[in-house]
């Protein structure tokens, strides 16, 4: 696993600052049970750091301080438990149905000491909270014009998305008219980050739900 591990980039430090050490931890049991548990792929550990751990860290500053945020499709915790590690100061609530995926989700959490997370299992549009979400979160989930109605209702008045997407970002935005329309979406773009600092960009297709 450690000749095949990526070297952590520089960017690690700017991106995850006095939460490094946790970041390392989580990377590192990523890559040492991540494939054996069937989260990520075994072509993935060259690149895991700016691929899928640096890639979901550029997140952060879009989120609230104080903010409540769901996690949509959780898997590995990719972007819910890297955001989770960057952000002590959010809360997060990771949603995602398979039963393998929430015990490696709950023993992370457990593992690495974050008392921001709350794991639930349950399908997106099945999924019962308590109170509505600040904002709501997923990476490779779905094409947006599917995420929408998944997402959506899931937020308070004002909420906002923050949903993780592909260079394709943008079509995947013009082709969803109908369903912007049906759950009162607006103020939607593409937010691209971290040009300069990450070998490839983030793309974020970013907006307020009511």
């Amino acid at each position: 696993m450690s000749d095949l591990l990526e070297l952590e980039p520089p960017a690690a430090a700017t991106l995850f600052g006095d939460r490094l050490e946790i970041a390392r931890a989580f990377t590192r049991n990523l890559a040492e049970q991540g494939e054996e548990r069937g989260l990520i792929g075994p072509l993935e550990l060259p690149r895991l750091w700016s691929r899928h751990i640096l890639n979901s860290a550029i997140v952060a500053p879009l989120l609230w301080s104080g903010a409540r945020v769901g996690d949509v499709g959780s898997g590995a915790g990719l972007p819910g438990l890297v955001l989770a590690i960057a952000r002590p100061d959010v809360s997060f609530v990771l949603i995602e149905p398979m039963e393998r995926r929430v015990a490696w989700l709950t023993e992370q959490v457990a593992e690495l000491g974050l008392d921001n997370v709350t794991v639930v299992r349950a399908r997106a549009e099945e999924v019962r909270l308590d109170e509505p979400l600040d904002q709501i979160t997923a990476r490779a989930v779905s094409a947006f014009r599917k995420l929408l109605p998944l997402t959506a209702p899931l937020l308070r008045d004002g909420g906002q998305l923050v949903l993780m997407k592909g260079a394709g970002a943008q079509a995947e935005l013009d082709a969803a008219t109908k369903e912007i329309r049906k759950y009162k979406a607006h103020d939607l773009e593409v937010v691209e980050l971290g040009d300069g600092v990450l070998d490839e960009i983030t793309r974020v297709i970013h907006g307020t739900v009511r």
